[in-house]
């Protein structure tokens, strides 16, 4: 199992859900990883304990993505501890469904902010610490930007966004031998799908029903394609947008 064998990964939002499940496969294929967390440094360090109990090599790093400093730090820790970086994730991210009426201008810039701008400026700073050796990102992305949902709007839109941003980077950056790809993920069940109350909702059941392998996906459902996204098993696919649903075809 060395498909990342001494390559360093920066995952964000890392400390639960996909990005934690991220983090322990890219370390079982033998990467160094940097757990990123916003606030929940318990859940981070317990995403390091699980790496570290199995061998593997990893850090919890502590960083807003909404904020320019936070992120810079996170690089220069990085670089401090390994030295180098390979592999960048850009998983951290917030959603919101609600109806226009209800939607904030606060809440519409602090999902731009995390969605959008924090996942940009990170790779900005990825490719200053790729160097020459090139390099690989995989943006988490959502199925809810190909088809979005009713009340969805903001989030949609910053999915979207990071959509447009993985295939205009992937042909400004080939060139410095740096690949970038999207991950789609349909409905998955982490913690944060069960505090909104999706898992056991109605909406859950329209989701499960319309998704032809007919449940809902667990986070290792995407790890396992992020693994094979950052790995050489993927080295002639760049500005892709990799549906990962279970096949759902509609809401």
């Amino acid at each position: 199992m060395n498909k990342l064998k001494n390559k360093v990964a920066i995952v964000t939002g890392a400390s639960k859900g996909i990005g934690a499940s991220i983090a322990k496969y890219f370390a079982a294929e033998g990467a160094k990883v940097v757990v990123n967390y916003a606030s929940s440094k318990e859940g981070a360090d317990k995403v390091v304990k699980v790496i570290t109990d199995n061998g593997g090599t990893a850090i919890s790093v502590q960083g807003d993505v909404s904020k320019e400093a936070d992120i810079i730090r996170l690089f220069e820790e990085t670089k401090n501890a390994f030295g180098t970086l390979d592999i960048l994730v850009n998983n951290a991210g917030i959603y919101l469904y609600a109806p226009i009426e209800q939607v904030s201008a606060e809440s519409i810039q602090q999902h731009f902010n995390i969605n959008v701008s924090g996942s940009l400026l990170a790779i900005r700073e990825a490719v200053k610490l790729f160097g020459d050796k090139g390099g690989n990102i995989i943006n988490i992305s959502s199925g809810a930007s190909n088809t979005p949902l009713a009340t969805g709007s903001v989030y949609s839109a910053t999915k979207a966004a990071l959509d447009a941003i993985t295939i205009a980077l992937s042909k400004e950056l080939g060139v410095k031998n740096i690949r970038i790809n999207s991950i789609l993920p349909g409905g998955v069940e982490t913690e944060g799908t069960h505090s909104a109350g999706i898992i056991g909702s109605d909406f859950e059941a329209r989701l499960i029903a319309n998704t032809p392998l007919g449940r809902f996906g667990q986070p290792e459902d995407i790890a396992k394609v992020a693994v094979f996204l950052a790995s050489d098993d993927s080295a002639w696919i760049t500005g892709e947008k990799v549906t990962v649903s279970g096949g759902i075809y509609g809401f």
